[in-house]
């Protein structure tokens, strides 16, 4: 009898790869196992496919159904799960569309679709408690400047080279205008997206290096640097104020063992 994890490995190349050589010999009783195994395989790519179009509404709108729906079928041959929640699966996607031919004249199409992955993402997310002003108060000045700062779970930052935030808000309401006019302009957006709501803010540029940064990991320091270089009137007193103010903050690390500041 085979291990475990080799039949295991023999099923996966049969269903994800359409290589049934190593399984054929296994398939014992009902007929035609090949047949069967087939069905399986066809309602695998079936259930994927549609999971990744029903991620992508708003990208299939823009882009057309039979596009976004071809591009999903191959898809699902090329990147299979790699995870096991399906509600993660799909963020290379974007980038997979918009690098087919059929896409090659919609320039926009990949940003457009990494926002609705990350706005899809955020409505999955759960807003987690908040640090106060008195919380940071507790914490010694010379300490600040090192500190990592941990934001919400339900917030996300995209920059995107056109004025897509207006075309998704378009959608999102269900009333087309009788024109519109995709620009070409640098957009800086944050988004918060817990529990089915949504806001999509523009940021000016420097406050967005800062909160972006923020949420990557970065130093306070280091983030607050990188917004001064951005804009050099940038206040990074105010900035990290209005973190606060805004809910976004939910922990704060300062190097060293314990890891708490």
């Amino acid at each position: 009898m085979l291990p475990l994890a080799e039949l295991q490995h023999r099923v996966r190349q049969a269903v994800v790869a359409a290589d049934d050589r190593a399984i054929a010999p296994l398939l014992v009783g009902g007929g035609d196992g090949r047949t069967r195994l087939g069905i399986h395989r066809r309602h695998y790519h079936t259930s994927l496919a549609t999971a990744v179009i029903e991620r992508f509404p708003a990208t299939g709108w823009l882009a057309g159904s039979a596009l976004v729906s071809d591009a999903a079928q191959a898809f699902v041959v090329a990147h299979p799960p790699s995870r096991p929640c399906l509600a993660e699966y799909g963020e290379e996607f974007p980038a997979f569309l918009a690098a087919r031919v059929d896409a090659a004249g919609l320039p926009y199409l990949r940003a457009f679709a990494d926002l609705e992955w990350q706005i899809g993402r955020l409505s999955l997310a759960v807003t987690a408690p908040a640090l106060t002003l008195a919380d940071l108060q507790s914490i010694e000045p010379s300490r600040l400047a090192d500190l990592s700062l941990a934001l919400q779970p339900d917030v996300a930052y995209v920059h995107a080279p056109w004025n897509l935030d207006e075309l998704m808000r378009i959608y999102l309401s269900d009333r087309a205008p009788d024109r519109f006019v995709l620009r070409d302009e640098d957009v800086r957006l944050e988004l918060r997206g817990a529990r089915g709501g949504l806001q999509i803010t523009r940021l000016e540029r420097a406050v967005f290096v800062f909160r972006e940064g923020v949420q990557r990991g970065q130093a306070l320091a280091d983030a607050a640097m990188a917004a001064c270089e951005a804009d050099s009137a940038f206040d990074a007193g105010g900035a990290l104020s209005s973190l606060i103010a805004d809910g976004l903050l939910t922990a704060a690390r300062a190097p060293g063992k314990d890891g708490e500041a």
